[in-house]
């Protein structure tokens, strides 16, 4: 699968200058790079053949292979899934989804690391938001990350310091080939959130969109299904 990136407040360079978040980086960009078409689609039809055993409607989209498999991978390397934003009730409810990242980790900063990025904090680490849901929450998933980094005036369970945050999305391709809902926001019109949100997505942030699979597309059929079509 290809993949396309976008830097927000030089989220790169900063990823690059910092030995721990480049070791946390490249721990998501091995998970990311795993997302092959072989297993997406191996994982695709299982999920259907499962759904379809029991009798309940099966997948439509690759949204739930994509979000499975980075969860598979990520929890193996010591990420926190379904990550708390704050501490308090009632902000700390698991049926509060709305108010915790799909996933964090954090390292210890070094003393040099501390010293360069002239901080006093000591700890560094990054939010992740997998966002298939409606083009209208686009704004939200880009907040998340910043109230992990930010002050707040809750206590805080998600704390990546002096981190950044990353925001996965579909691409206009891969909403179409991947057989997702036409009202996803897409990785395109992310990018127009950022220039007009500026003031308040202080943290950096790196903006992933990932292509369209090159030897399959999902082709919708009716209001329940979806054909695998080999290209």
């Amino acid at each position: 699968m290809d993949i396309v990136f976008h830097s927000h407040r030089n989220a790169q360079e900063i990823i690059d200058a910092t030995p721990e978040l480049l070791l946390l980086w490249r721990e998501l960009e091995e998970a990311l790079n795993s997302l092959t078409d072989e297993r997406l689609l191996d994982d695709y039809q299982n999920r259907v053949s499962q759904k379809l055993a029991v009798g309940a409607s099966p997948p439509r989209s690759l949204s739930y292979s994509i979000n499975g498999l980075l969860d598979d991978f990520l929890v193996r390397k010591g990420w926190e899934p379904q990550s708390a934003l704050f501490a308090q009730k009632p902000y700390t409810s698991k049926n509060e989804s709305r108010w915790r990242l799909d996933f964090s980790k954090s390292l210890d900063l070094s003393d040099s690391s501390a010293r360069r990025m002239q901080t006093s904090k000591n700890k560094c680490g990054i939010a992740v938001e997998v966002a298939f849901n409606h083009g209208e929450a686009i704004a939200w998933n880009l907040l998340k990350p910043v109230m992990a980094a930010e002050l707040n005036h809750v206590a805080k369970a998600a704390d990546i310091g002096e981190g950044v945050g990353v925001v996965i999305t579909a691409t206009k391709s891969m909403k179409s080939a991947g057989g997702f809902d036409g009202a996803v926001g897409e990785f395109q019109k992310v990018l127009r959130y950022l220039e007009p949100m500026r003031s308040q997505l202080t943290t950096p942030m790196l903006i992933v969109g990932l292509e369209a699979p090159r030897s399959f597309k999902l082709q919708k059929m009716g209001k329940k299904a979806s054909e695998v079509i080999l290209l």
